[in-house]
């Protein structure tokens, strides 16, 4: 597959914005395993308030997608659909996780939020690897390098 040269210059909108809630949610995971060995409950409300965080950058993200498909020459950096769908899912177990961190104390995040936690991190590192395996990721480094 090659890149026309006039669409070199379209760079896609969500991918700002796309790494802020995988940053979150892997953070969300380092805070919950900080309130596990310490029970210090500011852990807990760190891991709510980065799942919350990862959760409003994920809808602006997708937002940000749609704009994307709507703009000309679009196509040549759309992600495939099995990472479009692994996104998906990241954000969705983001949203039950912090669900399950709604709740008050040692419930909230023992073992339950910790278990999603963990599950939410693997979902992000099946994204990231399907989104570098991706022909056009490596064609974008090729035309950049």
């Amino acid at each position: 597959m090659h890149i026309q040269p006039k669409a070199v210059g379209r760079y896609p909108y969500r991918t700002v914005l796309v790494p802020v809630p995988l940053v979150a949610f892997v953070f969300a995971l380092v805070t919950d395993i900080l309130y596990w060995r310490t029970s210090v409950l500011m852990w807990q409300n760190f891991s709510a308030w980065l799942l919350l965080g990862g959760l409003v950058f994920g809808a602006l993200a997708i937002l940000a997608g749609i704009v994307d498909l709507l703009r000309p020459n679009s196509k040549y950096y759309r992600p495939s659909w099995a990472g479009a769908l692994c996104y998906a899912i990241v954000l969705l177990l983001g949203l039950l996780n912090s669900f399950v961190h709604a709740g008050d104390g040692w419930t909230a995040v023992v073992p339950g939020g910790l278990i999603l936690s963990a599950l939410t991190f693997i979902a992000i590192i099946l994204t990231l690897w399907l989104s570098a395996a991706s022909p056009l990721s490596h064609e974008w480094r090729t035309l950049h390098d």
